[in-house]
């Protein structure tokens, strides 16, 4: 008898929600690999994000998010962290339906502008107002992280150990 892996658990939400470090937590409660398609375009481009926008624009790097999350999610038995952008193309959110659970860490907006306020390898946040940016993007996105949702949780000041710990009984 053969083992079948478990579906992949994917984390999306906004910039700062926490989707990275509470993913690598998830995965070692679960004892799974841990992926995050940022990390796979950069190792794969041999570039950082930044200089993938200013090279190729968002749509470019769009394009490349797009292509990794088809193939990662080809595979299973994983926790995946997804980009905060990941779900503006609704190609990617079929994707992510089809192959969840997919746990929306959301928080509010000041505590993703204290998160991401000193962070330069945010492309989008490189604006004059980030607070507004951030607002913003937060607008049009959450209607779209619902709509791909499997379970929902805050994160607003509280651990990172916590959080992946309620994702945890949440998904058993």
């Amino acid at each position: 008898m053969t083992k079948v892996e478990p579906t992949p658990i994917i984390l999306g939400g906004p910039m700062g929600a926490g989707k990275s470090t509470i993913g690598r937590m998830v995965a070692n409660l679960l004892s799974l690999d841990f992926r995050d398609t940022d990390h796979i375009i950069e190792k794969r481009t041999g570039a950082d994000i930044p200089w993938i926008f200013d090279v190729e624009g968002e749509s470019g790097f769009r394009d490349r998010e797009a292509a990794v999350l088809k193939e990662t999610l080809a595979s299973s038995g994983f926790v995946l962290a997804t980009g905060g952008g990941i779900v503006t193309r609704e190609a990617n959110r079929a994707l992510l339906k089809q192959h969840g659970p997919v746990v929306y860490l959301t928080a509010d907006i000041e505590h993703l502008i204290e998160r991401t306020a000193r962070d330069k390898k945010r492309p989008l946040l490189q604006v004059e107002n980030p607070r507004e940016r951030i607002a913003e993007l937060f607008k049009a996105r959450d209607p779209l992280y619902r709509e791909v949702a499997t379970c929902i949780v805050k994160t607003d000041r509280r651990s990172p150990k916590l959080v992946a710990e309620e994702i945890v009984r949440k998904l058993q």
